[in-house]
């Protein structure tokens, strides 16, 4: 696959994949998460590969989410809402090796998923993750909800998505949402310090760990798989319409209107 939409570089058996619209603060379209699921499979499944970092190009932005400018009901790529994110969630799950969010600005919606599925976060002081499904009509009712819950409790994850609002990566750090934040213009040393120390450890030792720590809650696959069934037939509503709406429109969404 020619890439548009992402970067893929490897270095001394790190894979790096970079979405690259930083135009579009990193969000993701159908093509870029089609892209993103060849790249994920090209690395996972090569043997001279040890350890994956996914992060966003630029410095704002990790990645923000679906991008709302190619959300008309529905997205413009393939699966149940037109944006195959449930499968590339899962495939960052069920490569055989560790993957890396390396999150150098915003972290935010579906980006904010994107990193909490990963195995290790690393970010920036410069960070700033959160949710705002709510507020533009959306949700993850998978990994980026039940999972999220496993990561930092049942009332954190419920802050998170009820308010839609927006952490430093030290409250992240407090909450057990990322492993380490440093000051900005060390994030990628390290990184590279983590995937070093990765790659001295035995690669079937880390596949089986991975496999184990994911046994524990694969059944939030089949829970997103319905979830995701009904928010295709809930952004079929004029409810979830209006928040895509007002989002263009730069304006307060009046969801209540259309609530039936």
């Amino acid at each position: 696959m020619n890439y548009e939409d992402i970067l893929y570089d490897v270095k001394e058996g790190v894979a790096t994949i970079t979405i690259n619209r930083a135009e579009r603060y990193n969000a993701f379209r159908g093509q870029t998460c089609m892209e993103l699921i060849d790249a994920f499979n090209r690395a996972g499944w090569d043997k001279s590969i040890g350890v994956i970092v996914l992060t966003g190009a630029g410095d704002k932005a990790f990645c923000t989410g679906g991008d709302q400018g190619a959300h008309e009901g529905q997205y413009d790529g393939r699966g149940l809402i037109g944006l195959p994110v449930e499968e590339l969630q899962g495939l960052i799950r069920e490569v055989p090796k560790p993957v890396i969010a390396r999150v150098n600005g915003f972290a935010i919606g579906g980006g904010h998923v994107l990193h909490v599925v990963c195995d290790l976060t690393i970010a920036s002081d410069k960070a700033i993750f959160g949710q705002v499904g709510p507020k533009v009509g959306s949700v993850d009712p998978g990994f980026g909800t039940a999972y999220l819950a496993r990561v930092v409790g049942e009332k954190r994850a419920r802050e998170i998505w009820y308010l839609c609002r927006k952490y430093t990566a030290q409250q992240a750090l407090e909450w057990g949402l990322v492993n380490a934040v440093v000051p900005h213009e060390q994030l990628d040393a390290e990184v590279q310090k983590w995937c070093d120390e990765i790659m001295g450890m035995s690669p079937t030792a880390l596949s089986i760990a991975k496999r184990s720590f994911n046994a524990d809650s694969e059944n939030i696959a089949g829970i997103g798989g319905l979830g995701m069934q009904a928010l295709s037939l809930y952004y079929d509503t004029e409810e979830s319409k209006e928040g895509v709406a007002a989002f263009k429109e730069k304006r307060k969404p009046e969801f209540r209107k259309f609530y039936k």
